[in-house]
């Protein structure tokens, strides 16, 4: 191909608070989605992929080599370390060469590895393979397990004799989100998901009978915008059904040992009032809240649910993230100052925090799935140091080494400097970025800079290891993360001081941040590469049209780019449930206003825009794919620039890209080709 795609414009208006907006690329969105077959929209998407390899093909050996690169330091025979639950030791493993895991247990007293699920065997015939679900039942003889072969993140759910290793019930074919067994064995809660890809119902299947006459649990009538989970109490005395949106909840609980019985209800929902409960003890533990931005732990008798007294009360310096009850102790996730911390709190009130070997870190519980072990299963990395898994043993409060991630290729973390900066924000605040480098880049303003951020719905991005980073602190990159409000890095108010009427905090902290950088001498203007995907990808689109000037390139992901139409469209899968995130547009003209304000579609307009790399998925269910498409389509048409403009849509593929670990890394070596290009570094060279 000599040229770019062009796509057509054609008439297409709509109007709002008497405000009319035009939309020419409207027609990429396939009125019949989620099936995509307009041959005029497929044709455009086939253009634009054949343009992006086109465009690519030039940079084919520097795609090799950084995916020789990332490959290499992928242990081909990873497998995880073994967890104990009940009878039985559980853990996956990768064959050299593959693509997913196999799924094995072996029993404590002895005996061979047998496998549970090996996923490149139902992968085999799939272009695209994700596994959800895989959940042994109580008594360790069935598994309950769920796939989506198209990325369009409706998993069919099916139970697995493991004996025979046959399945032996499909249970349905819309199911998202987890499972939970009652106590029998023979009773599985599960969720399905309503035409507009909305889990909005909580079903109990008997084994044995017509999955049509499963019973309903709970379905959401009440809230457009609710989604209805399933969860077990660690003690695994109640199933747990909540509902809720991105800032309100509300949840429900029956005995694992009878999921028949009508539901408890905990606490009715209230606007804005988030919680969540686990069991000890015969006593509830709620995590709410209800009374401080940070959140409080409380307790409540079972028979009087939403009788809650406060045993932890909430902080302005310690924010309560999660709560875990073990029979010893409740694990509580929090976070202290932006840094993770996990504190352990007797039954008596006595606790201690879990000492790290270093200042900046990210740490979490791993999975624990008994109720009484001896120690506490915890992952833990920082920039500079790979992924490391540890048991925590609370009487010697010590810290066993399970497993480091290895790197056959090599890595020596005495090459490499972190660092974390407090850069000011133009509002007075002070925002956090986490850096790393390879020692010696001078910090003269000359260097280059890959810049990543997210910012939303309380996400964190923590200062965590990546091997795939490597390749560019290895040319001299520095990395860095921002940690921009929207996320609750700083608490659950940086969060809020990010979203909805706050929104433009997301998008001047991270233009901030990057200015800090430059006043830190690590790179100048021109010279900075960002990513961004998802909600970060509307990032991407805001800061390409506010501060095009600062960017040597940009590469986002799944952008949500249309956020102006998408939040007016009720029959799309997260519209109503994203309101209390971005504002509701329909009925509110002040969030409208705001959305048109910034939505990176709407403000496109004729200026240079640095090189930039679109990506999208046919079959994502979050960000469809006509969003990214048509922002592409409009930029290409209205720019003022040269530079490089690519559109990669994958055909067979959801929000997360190419599902397998080599398939995946292929397209961080693309992205990172295509930086590497358009900031004139090649291969290494400036």
């Amino acid at each position: 191909m000599q040229n770019p795609p062009i796509a057509e414009q054609r008439p297409h208006s709509s109007t709002r608070h008497g405000i009319t907006i035009e939309d020419p690329y409207f027609w990429l969105k396939d009125q019949k989605y989620p099936v995509v077959d307009d041959p005029d929209v497929l044709a455009y998407l086939t253009e634009e992929n054949a343009w992006f390899e086109a465009a690519m093909k030039p940079h084919e050996t520097l795609v090799e080599t950084l995916f020789a690169e990332m490959k290499g330091r992928l242990k081909e025979d990873d497998a995880g370390v073994p967890q104990k639950d009940g009878d039985w030791l559980y853990w996956w493993a990768f064959k050299p060469g593959s693509q997913y895991r196999i799924w094995y247990r072996k029993p404590i007293a002895g005996g061979d590895d047998a496998i549970i699920l090996n996923e490149p065997a139902e992968a085999a015939s799939a272009e695209y393979f994700r596994l959800q679900v895989l959940s042994i039942s109580p008594g360790g003889r069935l598994a309950a397990w769920s796939s989506d072969t198209n990325g369009s993140e409706r998993f069919v759910l099916k139970i697995r004799d493991l004996a025979t290793g046959v399945d032996i019930e499909t249970v349905s074919v819309i199911t998202n989100g987890a499972v939970a067994w009652g106590t029998d064995s023979r009773s599985l809660a599960y969720t399905e998901v309503n035409e507009h890809w909305r889990t909005y119902r909580a079903r109990l299947h008997i084994l044995g009978t017509d999955p049509a006459t499963d019973t309903t649990l709970y379905e959401e009538t009440e809230e457009l915008g609710f989604n209805v989970g399933l969860g077990t109490t660690h003690d695994r005395q109640w199933i747990v059904i909540a509902t809720g949106d991105n800032q309100t909840s509300e949840i429900r609980m029956v005995p694992a040992a009878d999921p028949a019985a009508a539901p408890i209800l905990i606490s009715p929902r209230r606007e804005k009032r988030e919680y969540s409960v686990d069991s000890a003890h015969g006593i509830l533990w709620i995590l709410t809240n209800d009374d401080h931005v940070n959140f409080r732990i409380a307790r409540a008798d079972p028979a009087t649910p939403d009788q809650w007294e406060t045993v932890i009360a909430g902080s302005e310096q310690v924010y309560l993230r999660g709560i875990t009850c073990f029979a010893r102790h409740i694990a509580i996730s929090e976070r202290v100052d932006g840094l993770d911390q996990i504190r352990l709190r007797g039954y008596d009130g006595s606790e201690h925090r879990i000492a790290f070997p270093e200042p900046s870190y990210t740490a979490s519980l791993a999975s624990n799935p008994e109720y009484d072990p001896p120690a506490y299963r915890l992952s833990y990395a920082s920039m500079i140091t790979p992924q490391t898994v540890y048991d925590y043993d609370p009487d010697a409060r010590t810290l066993a080494t399970r497993k480091v991630q290895q790197i056959p290729s090599g890595y020596d973390p005495s090459l490499y400097a972190t660092e974390r900066l407090m850069v000011p924000a133009r509002d007075g605040r002070q925002i956090p970025v986490s850096v790393v480098y390879r020692k010696g880049v001078a910090k003269d303003g000359e260097g280059k800079l890959f810049l990543y951020a997210y910012g939303a719905y309380g996400h964190a991005i923590p200062p965590g290891f990546s091997t795939v980073r490597l390749s560019l602190l290895d040319r001299g990159w520095a990395y860095a993360i921002a940690h921009i409000r929207g996320g609750d890095d700083l608490g659950y108010d940086w969060y809020l001081q990010g979203k909805a009427e706050q929104r433009w905090n997301t998008f001047h902290d991270f233009v901030d941040a990057a200015k800090g950088l430059v006043a830190a001498g690590f790179t100048k203007p021109g010279r900075i590469a960002i990513n961004g995907g998802s909600a970060g990808g509307e990032l991407m689109g805001v800061v390409a049209n506010t501060d095009p000037d600062l960017w040597g390139a940009v590469v986002a992901d799944v952008p949500f780019v249309d956020v102006l139409n998408t939040m007016q469209d009720e029959s799309l899968p997260l519209t109503p449930g994203e309101w209390p995130e971005w504002g509701n547009p329909i009925t509110d003209r002040a969030a409208f206003e705001l959305i048109r304000s910034y939505s990176p579609y709407d403000n496109v307009i004729a200026q240079h825009y640095p090189p930039m790399l679109i990506t999208g998925g046919l079959n994502d269910p979050r960000v469809t794919y006509w969003e990214p498409a048509k922002w592409a389509a409009k930029l290409r048409a209205t720019k003022t620039d040269s530079n490089t403009l690519l559109l990669k849509i994958n055909m067979g593929a959801g929000h997360g890209g190419k599902s397998g670990r080599y398939d995946s890394l292929r397209e961080d070596a693309e992205a990172y080709a295509f930086v590497l290009t358009q900031t004139g570094t090649g291969q290494g060279a400036d």
